[in-house]
């Protein structure tokens, strides 16, 4: 017999080599229908493995994200079949869950798979899932997984197999396809009701543009069809609120190939928007005793060796720049804090100067694969509203929760109430991947996780998700399709400060490390505002869009009343242009709704007599009309209740 602990903590006594899904059967057969896959002490687990030991069980279903994983995970493998069936000479690659849905990678060789060809490949999908096929796992020596591969001549499974350890490989087996594969499977195809094979886009093998690029092809799938529906509802509102559309209709920004790829260029109304952000942040900085400074677009390569960037992202910074005489390397930026351990370090200060808090709205530069490049959410040149903080280890757990006060103040701020917070901590495991000793971490790690809890935020822990040089408070906001975007976070960092040896003089009259605190709580200002448009669908809080108001001439002969009106709007502080263009009022009015213009000021004979305007506002049409004075008064009140209700 086993004892099985259950997530509620009973105990119940099971016989050896009982499966998962009987278990699960224990509690109910209404249950255990539900039950896609399982954690057993530290592993994943199918439904069909069975258990020998004594152990803590925890199900998931299709409401846990572990859940889904695994039924996305499974239907990669449904979906490299149906790649097989209908193209034998396909090579397979990799084929992962990812956050909503699915991918597989291969090579189809000479011949061209394009949208055209999903239609045919989703319905021969659909054909196996109905099989009811059961996922089982078994184990393979080294020797006989690459014999396998070289038989049906697939090098990149065999690549992937020489980079494993015999006795750690595994296959998954499904009808009379098998797969080389670490586990995590639902029961049986058959709960695969409802799939859509979205698009297709090319891939790099392992990412790397050096290698062979590949054909990748995303798909989603559901337990239920009303659930694909609703997602495919969802998918249609996503496109009207592409960023990407959005950004080029309301002229905020765009791209240029002779500029590069990746790098984006924003216009006028991007700009306004872009200036009203760090107003807005630089005002509450000040109040929390921030001093802004500037460093460079580049550094010296020796800088970034120093701080271990260079080492650990090397690779995915932009070559670097030999000067022709003086014989030195320099780096396009990839990080704003080594410039501010330097300025930090500029003069010797004492334990009654800290905190010193330096912000900059910093603009950075990352080489992504163009592959990877998506509009604003992922470019090469991005601007991080960055700030480092120099205290004192007693000073830390205050210093850290003000910053998750600031943070949760720009959410409030501007709508972001879907918001995840996760404590992203180092992977034991692998402590190549860091730098610093353990007991620097160990206390990083506490700081976070203390502070956290006493500001009373629910929180995930990753592991694995750490900066190389400390462990982070991230803030993961939800779009409009559901998908996790990182955009604030807070870090807290020993080995910036060793690395950089930098000091500060204690009432003991002794020199001290300081302890150093990372954060940005837009994270990139590019990234932000995406997801800010995608989330308002452009219709800007009123204190943060561009424009505010537009007067709209009812004819030229109108024009002078109109310019007196906007130059008593500018006076007071109020965004506003004037279209005095020859043509019909009612193209104007189109035009401002589409560009999402909150206040239409319509001028013609009547309001000129009268003095007033007559107002329509974006999405409600007709409000009346209003004296000028009562127009301003109307508008600051709006923009007042636009803001968050708190002050910081």
């Amino acid at each position: 017999m086993i004892k099985i602990t259950f997530p509620d903590g009973i105990e119940k006594e099971f016989k050896k080599g009982i499966t998962v899904l009987d278990i699960a059967k224990s509690i109910s057969d209404g249950f255990a229908r539900k039950v896609l896959s399982a954690k057993f002490n530290q592993d994943i687990v199918e439904a069909s493995t069975e258990l020998k030991v004594d152990g803590k069980i925890l199900f998931y279903t299709w409401n846990d994200d572990e859940g889904k994983a695994a039924f996305w995970h499974s239907s990669a493998h449904v979906l490299a079949q149906a790649i097989l069936s209908l193209y034998p000479y396909a090579k397979l690659t990799i084929g992962p869950a990812i956050e909503n849905g699915f991918y597989y990678d291969a090579d189809f060789g000479k011949r061209t798979f394009s949208e055209n060809d999903l239609e045919e490949l989703e319905k021969k999908f659909k054909d196996f899932a109905s099989q009811k096929s059961v996922f089982n796992m078994r184990e393979s020596s080294k020797k006989d997984a690459l014999n396998y591969y070289k038989k049906i001549n697939n090098p990149y499974k065999i690549e992937l197999i020489e980079d494993l350890d015999d006795g750690t490989i595994t296959f998954c087996d499904h009808s009379d396809f098998t797969d080389l594969c670490k586990g995590g499977h639902i029961p049986n195809t058959g709960l695969i009701k409802a799939v859509k094979l979205t698009s297709v886009a090319g891939a790099y093998w392992r990412g790397d543009e050096t290698n062979n690029q590949l054909t990748r092809i995303y798909g989603i799938s559901f337990p239920k069809n009303k659930d694909l529906t609703k997602y495919l509802d969802l998918l249609e509102k996503a496109k009207e609120r592409d960023h990407r559309k959005l950004g080029k209709s309301l002229e905020l920004f765009t791209f240029s190939e002779k500029v590069g790829i990746g790098l984006p260029l924003w216009l006028p109304k991007g700009t306004e928007l872009r200036d009203r952000l760090e107003l807005f942040l630089k005002k509450a900085q000040k109040k929390a005793g921030y001093e802004q400074v500037i460093s460079p677009h580049i550094g010296n390569k020796e800088l970034y060796i120093t701080s271990g960037h260079f080492e650990k992202y090397g690779t995915d910074s932009f070559q670097p720049i030999e000067t022709p005489n003086e014989g030195e390397s320099f780096l396009l930026k990839p990080m704003n804090c080594p410039h501010h351990c330097e300025i930090y370090k500029s003069k010797p200060w004492s334990y009654k100067d800290l905190p010193k808090r330096y912000a900059e709205f910093g603009t950075v530069y990352r080489y992504e694969q163009s592959g990877e490049l998506h509009g604003l959410t992922r470019v090469r040149s991005f601007t991080q509203d960055d700030a480092h903080i120099f205290c004192m280890p007693s000073q830390l757990d205050k210093e850290f929760k003000n910053v998750i006060d600031l943070v949760l103040y720009v959410f409030e701020s501007l709508g972001f109430d879907d918001f995840i917070v996760q404590v992203s901590l180092r992977d034991k495991d692998k402590p190549e991947k860091y730098i610093g000793n353990n007991k620097s971490w160990d206390l990083a790690e506490k700081a976070i996780i203390n502070a956290t809890k006493e500001k009373g935020l629910e929180y995930i822990v990753e592991y694995g998700e750490a900066a190389f040089y400390g462990p982070k408070l991230d803030f993961l906001v939800r779009d409009v399709l559901g998908r996790k975007w990182q955009l604030g976070t807070i870090q807290v960092d020993y080995n910036l400060p060793e690395r950089f040896e930098l000091t500060y003089k204690g009432d003991d009259n002794q020199l001290h490390r300081p302890v150093m605190i990372h954060r940005a709580p837009f994270g990139s200002l590019e990234r932000f505002v995406a997801i800010l448009l995608e989330n308002t669908g452009g219709n800007f809080p009123l204190w943060l869009t561009p424009m505010q108001a537009i007067i709209l001439c009812v004819s030229n002969k109108y024009e002078k009343y109109a310019k007196k009106v906007l130059n008593y709007l500018e006076n007071n502080e109020i965004r506003a242009s004037l279209d005095a263009r020859n043509e019909t009022i009612g193209k104007k009015i189109r035009e401002a709704e589409m560009n999402k213009i909150p206040f239409m000021l319509i001028i013609g004979e009547k309001e000129t007599l009268n003095n007033n305007v007559s107002i329509r506002k974006h999405g409600h049409g007709d409000i009346g009309d209003k004296s000028i004075k009562e127009l301003v008064e109307l508008v600051k009140f709006e923009e007042k209740n636009s803001l968050s209700s708190k002050e910081f």
